[in-house]
């Protein structure tokens, strides 16, 4: 064992940090390829002379520690040997044990190198800073932080970007901006670390007033204020800041364009994903397995299964992610048997299914009634491939059993889990009661989700129209009493169309469209149109629905996707497919009048709801009433 190695071994972490001493920098150069070949060029030192040489043993310690082709454990050897370690060499097996993800023994380093009187220089500390971060070593960070000023390089902008950066980690803003308020010349950095430190914790306000104070944008900086819009599903404002980044002629890269197709996903902006698809094609950036990912997500969930499905098949090196979201869109569009055989392909590819392509053919099952097909599968993947059952895994297969009305085998298999049920599995047998109007059982679960998960108020609206469907109207006033009592209160729910590049939002009888007058007008006319065929509007439990969560006072033939559907046949051609993004299950009233309004009106329209997609023509729905 190594003399570094077991000082690792005995010294404790929390151990004071403190010493004086000297060292400089030196080139590292690496003259090597394998370790078979450094052991060679070790031996040629030795016969040199050279051995206790720092800059020539440096070399090969850096090799034996950063390279791919590392030696770590050589490379301590190597550092064994050596009289008088300078900081180059110090500072490189701080570099190796945080790129070998054990950043305590970075910092254990350190602590033998000012023990061992050797002077840090400023490439120590921006990986020293980085290790604490990682390790989440909050007290040791700030001693770091003490010692940057100690030992001279507080005006270092390398090492306070990564102090900003470490209390960011830490969510310590505070001290993240009084570092960045000391510095005497801030970078592009040290802004964009800033801001990306307020939207990590929620603050995206915050984040936006810092970056419009920055002097001078770079496209890591717009980046980092899109993606803080889209990951707190601020989609709008995301579209907003992308427009003006436009105008002022910025140059799109792979994770803006990455951003801003999770922005469309959230949206349904089918015209703006493709726009950004071209985009990446005709300007070259590189297609990685992530981006390409993003873009088969984006064509998924803007239901455009086709063009999804279209860009899979052109990939030339296809990761697990790929073929994973490609099933998932399968899944989620209803097309269980396609999902299927997209896996049955995945395996003769020789790629491992892990437990994202377990969760993905279940829902696949789910979506499409195919019982026995996900029976097979949650037995198959764990015996073939290995694949532990997680609790995600037991929630698909409840909700595939209860959709298809085996409540006691779902109840049962809840009853048999390794592990106690989740309020995710739990709810998808909630879900099902409700659908097959199991009121007793309903009523069990229901009030334990209800405990889970109290601030959910789709659990209790549930319960409520369960209570409701079996006449309990009192039980029904009590759950809405508790509601308000807890002051929850219910998700408005709204839809959104794109049309010519522009992304409508509706709520249940808005008024806020320019063309109102228009919309409602054709509202009308499809309502009429499709009563003269049989539709005849929901009753009173449909305002009772968890699904809608539309404002009661608005009658169901105001919902938000009738106003939207009003606008896509307005604003689209005869005949021409337009689609819809709801970010609630879709109602019963909306979904038998859109499958009418599909036949009389002769359109394809496609809805996603927060469930799956429904592909409603000919008076059809692609769910088969099975949602």
């Amino acid at each position: 064992m190594s003399s570094l190695q077991v000082i690792i071994q005995a010294t404790p972490i929390s151990c004071a940090l403190s010493s004086k001493s000297r060292s400089s920098p030196l080139e590292a150069l690496e003259t090597c390829s394998s370790i078979a070949c450094l052991k060679q060029h070790h031996a040629h030192l030795i016969k040199l002379g050279l051995s206790a040489d720092n800059d020539a043993m440096g070399r090969l310690i850096k090799f034996c520690a950063l390279s791919k082709n590392s030696d770590f454990d050589y490379a301590l050897r190597l550092f064994d040997t050596l009289p008088q370690p300078d900081a180059f060499i110090y500072n490189t097996l701080m570099r190796g044990y945080l790129q070998l993800q054990q950043p305590t023994h970075s910092i254990l380093v350190y602590l033998r190198m000012l023990q061992d009187s050797v002077f840090p220089n400023k490439f120590t500390f921006p990986c020293l800073i980085r290790a604490c971060s990682v390790d989440n070593a909050v007290e040791e960070g700030t001693q770091i932080h003490a010692h940057v000023f100690k030992f001279g390089f507080a005006a270092d902008a390398f090492c306070l970007n990564n102090l900003i950066h470490m209390y960011v980690n830490f969510r310590a803003l505070e001290n993240a901006k009084r570092v960045f308020g000391k510095m005497p010349r801030r970078d592009v950095v040290s802004w964009t670390t800033l801001i990306s430190g307020y939207a990590h914790l929620g603050l995206v306000d915050e984040a936006f007033e810092i970056f419009e104070l920055m002097p001078e944008r770079n496209p890591v900086s717009w980046n980092a204020m899109i993606a803080a819009y889209v990951q707190s599903n601020r989609f709008h404002e995301a579209f907003a800041l992308f427009k003006r980044m436009r105008a002022e002629k910025v140059v799109l890269d792979k994770f803006v364009a990455a951003s801003m197709l999770s922005a469309c996903t959230g949206l349904g902006a089918l015209e703006q994903g493709k726009w950004i698809h071209g985009y990446i094609q005709n300007s070259g950036i590189e297609l990685d397995t992530k981006l390409a990912t993003t873009i088969i997500d984006m064509y998924c969930k803007c239901g455009c299964l086709e063009k999804a499905y279209e860009t899979f098949k052109g990939l030339t090196c296809k990761g697990i992610s790929s073929w994973n979201c490609m099933i998932g869109g399968f899944a989620m569009h209803g097309k269980g048997e396609a999902a299927i055989a997209l896996f049955k392909e995945m395996e003769k590819e020789g790629v491992t299914p892990d437990n994202i392509t377990l969760v993905n053919i279940l829902s696949a099952c789910a979506h499409s009634g195919l019982v026995e097909e996900g029976r097979y599968y949650f037995r198959y993947m764990n015996q073939v491939h290995g694949v532990e059952h997680k609790m995600e895994h037991y929630g698909c297969l409840v909700d595939l059993l209860g959709r298809a009305g085996l409540l006691d085998e779902a109840k049962k298999l809840i009853e048999e889990m390794p592990m106690s049920p989740d309020v995710g599995v739990l709810g998808a047998l909630f879900g099902a009661c409700k659908i097959h109007g199991n009121i007793e059982l309903g009523e069990q679960v229901g009030k334990r989700v209800i405990e889970l998960e109290p601030e959910n108020s789709g659990r209790y609206v549930l319960l409520a129209n369960l209570y409701a469907k079996g006449g309990r109207w009192e039980d029904v006033a009590n759950v809405r009493r508790m509601m308000n009592e807890r002051g929850v209160k219910k998700v408005a729910g709204f839809s959104v169309i794109e049309l010519e590049g522009v992304v409508n939002e509706f709520i249940a009888g808005g008024r806020a469209h320019p063309e109102t007058k228009k919309i409602y007008a054709k509202v009308d006319e499809m309502l009429e149109r499709i009563r003269s065929v049989g539709y005849v509007p929901e009753g009173a439990i449909h305002d009772l629905d968890e699904e809608e969560e539309e404002e009661r006072e608005n009658p169901s033939y105001y919902h938000s996707e009738k106003l939207a559907i009003a606008l896509g046949l307005l604003k689209t051609k005869p005949g021409e497919t337009f689609r819809i993004t709801k970010n609630l299950r879709v109602c019963k009233d909306c979904h038998h009048a859109t499958k009418l309004i599909s036949k009389v009106f002769d359109r394809e329209i496609i809805v996603r709801d927060r469930n799956r997609f429904h592909h409603f023509k000919d008076g059809e729905c692609s769910c088969k009433d099975f949602w």
